[in-house]
């Protein structure tokens, strides 16, 4: 038996999305990240727990993202990846922002905690 199914996945990183967009994202991945997670973004820098935390609230939201090819790679007993390409829209930017994501997912205590955030752009 698979450690998450796509859909679990998915309705996370739609929450997560949806706290980037109502600019509560520091609260959000505060409490779903694991101590020593990390995010690794598009301009290289790579961010701790608290770095996340302390930078996302009240931070400029997105007006809009939408997941597509979204799919649910294993890792291990207690572990999977969702893979999946995201295109989102906010008043600074130009143009939309597009990349593809990857998020690596534990069960700890029998929750849903993220380990792992990887951004690769596909716009400049």
């Amino acid at each position: 038996m698979s450690a998450f199914t796509l859909d679990e996945l998915l309705a996370l990183e739609h929450a997560g999305w949806k706290s980037l967009c109502e600019s509560t994202g520091g609260t959000f991945y505060g409490e779903l990240m694991t101590p020593d997670a990390v995010f690794v973004l598009v301009n290289g820098a790579v961010m701790t727990r608290d770095e996340i935390t302390a930078s996302l609230d009240g931070a400029l939201g997105w007006e809009s993202y939408e997941i597509t090819d979204a799919r649910l790679v294993e890792v291990g007993e207690d572990a999977a990846a969702l893979v999946y390409r995201a295109s989102s829209s906010r008043p600074d930017l130009t143009e939309p922002f597009t990349a593809l994501m990857s998020s690596v997912y534990y069960r700890v205590d029998g929750q849903p905690r993220l380990a792992v955030y990887q951004q690769t752009a596909l716009t400049p």
